[in-house]
């Protein structure tokens, strides 16, 4: 755990109190903070108080006595109205912060002695943070990753007065907007499309919080494969931001640029290659190499080390994840792909494929991906989404509604069976978990464990 020493001596209101939060709680109290813990969730203060945290309901307080507001970044800062508690904090005139911010102070009050690698982006980004994490790793750097991914931030190891390790952090919109301090020695911002808008407004609102993390950065690396991010990159040149630009489209003029399997410089000289793995298959996965390429350069890995990491990556679980053959089919479990958006680049992917589509539908279904139609050999509709999907896919392809993840992968397997030759059997649903499963990763598991039980299966 960090310890949160720069608010030693200070009195701290904490809303939220999941994992993170409590995390949060406690390293503040370890660092010598005067902390008052609340949750709208009854159970999670009970929680709190059992883990010897200070707990008062911050409605009945007065917020003039506290030095910050320190907020989970679940809860809502301004859309689609400001929280209780944030409106409390502007009526006395108190800052609102989160665990991102806070260990960012303690990088600036060691003095930034240790690399800090930040990821943001709308898609991508935690297969990028883990892929510079393990490409890292392999080069034998003391990696610390967490953030958005895995551990909460300040749960990571302490910082090193020899400065030996390397953070890496990824960062969501919700966080980068409590981390006004935030300053990172490389930035990585991938891309930006509508997300989030919920709680963020405007898709003006939502691009320009993503582009406050690589505007205070050191280095700056941006993809520059969509409008707003190409209009970020030409922003930080003007103001001679230190930028490094990324593309996975032809023709383009980005300092790092994917194509046919390689990553090249602005040069035409050979950087790297992910032709040796298939977990970092598909264009979307070379704009996650090229920054993890110049991220990893930017920290002193040669470009040897990273081909190295390139080549060992086991890819991340639930997004492009191979699961394993029988026979000649292989089986993909992008259970991650919770959009028709996220689901696109799998499809784009492979020449053919065998489609399982479907849970509970976001707004517009799966009609955006009609261009990619032409790939899919057969799909295969599970869920409450189903009779919709259905009525969206018309004539254009065959499909059935096999109504259940498990009927869905045996009668992909037994028609991939009968077709004969190479064959992907694709679970990328283009929609949420939640008629059938708590979240995706319970949906990636049933997938794997249906899959796992068919007759003949070995693993990659």
């Amino acid at each position: 755990m960090i310890a949160v020493t720069t608010f030693a001596g200070k009195s701290v209101a904490l809303f939220g109190l999941g994992g993170s939060g409590l995390i949060t709680a406690a390293a503040l109290v370890a660092g010598g903070a005067d902390v008052t813990c609340w949750d709208d969730n009854p159970a999670s203060v009970v929680k709190a108080q059992g883990q010897g945290l200070s707990v008062a309901n911050l409605r009945e307080v007065d917020f003039t006595d506290f030095d910050a507001l320190v907020l989970a970044p679940g809860v809502p800062l301004t859309h689609p109205m400001p929280h209780w508690t944030v409106d409390l904090a502007h009526a006395a005139g108190v800052e609102i912060i989160g665990d991102i911010d806070l260990f960012s102070r303690e990088m600036a009050a060691a003095g930034r002695i240790s690399p800090l690698i930040a990821i943001t982006g709308t898609n991508g980004k935690s297969t990028t943070t883990a892929l510079i994490a393990h490409v890292l790793r392999q080069a034998d750097r003391d990696v610390q990753m967490g953030g958005n991914i895995g551990r909460a931030v300040l749960d990571l190891d302490p910082i090193r007065s020899g400065g030996d390790q390397v953070y890496v952090v990824e960062c969501s919109s919700y966080q980068i907007d409590l981390a006004p301090n935030l300053t990172p020695h490389v930035g990585v911002l991938l891309n930006i499309t509508p997300d989030h808008l919920e709680r963020h407004g405007t898709i003006e609102n939502y691009a320009a919080i993503k582009e406050q993390l690589v505007a205070r950065s050191d280095l700056a690396i941006v993809g520059c494969d969509d409008a707003y991010c190409l209009a970020v990159g030409e922003r930080l040149g003007a103001a001679n931001v230190p930028l490094v630009t990324i593309s996975a489209q032809e023709e383009s003029h980005a300092e790092i640029q994917f194509a046919d399997g390689v990553l090249r410089n602005s040069q035409g000289e050979r950087l790297a290659s992910l032709a040796s793995n298939g977990a970092l298959r598909g264009a979307h996965n070379g704009q996650n190499a090229a920054c993890a390429f110049a991220a990893c350069e930017a920290v002193g890995l040669s470009a040897e080390e990273i081909q190295h990491g390139f080549d060992t990556f086991p890819g991340l679980e639930h997004r492009m994840e191979q699961v394993g053959r029988v026979g000649d089919t292989l089986f993909i479990n992008d259970s991650k792909a919770t959009n028709a958006e996220a689901a696109a680049p799998a499809l784009k992917s492979f020449e053919q494929v065998r489609w399982i589509v479907g849970g509970l539908a976001k707004t517009g279904g799966i009609e955006s991906l009609a261009p990619h139609f032409s790939r899919v050999s057969k799909a295969y509709l599970v869920g409450e989404a189903a009779p919709a999907f259905a009525a969206q896919l018309g004539d254009t392809i065959p499909y059935e509604i096999s109504g259940t993840l498990k009927e869905a992968v045996n009668h992909a397997a037994a028609d991939s069976a009968q077709a004969g030759g190479e064959q992907i059997v694709l679970l990328s649903p283009a929609a949420a978990s939640f008629d059938q499963f708590p979240n995706f990763e319970k949906r990636g598991e049933a997938f794997k464990e249906a899959v796992r039980a068919l007759q003949g299966f070995k693993s990659v």
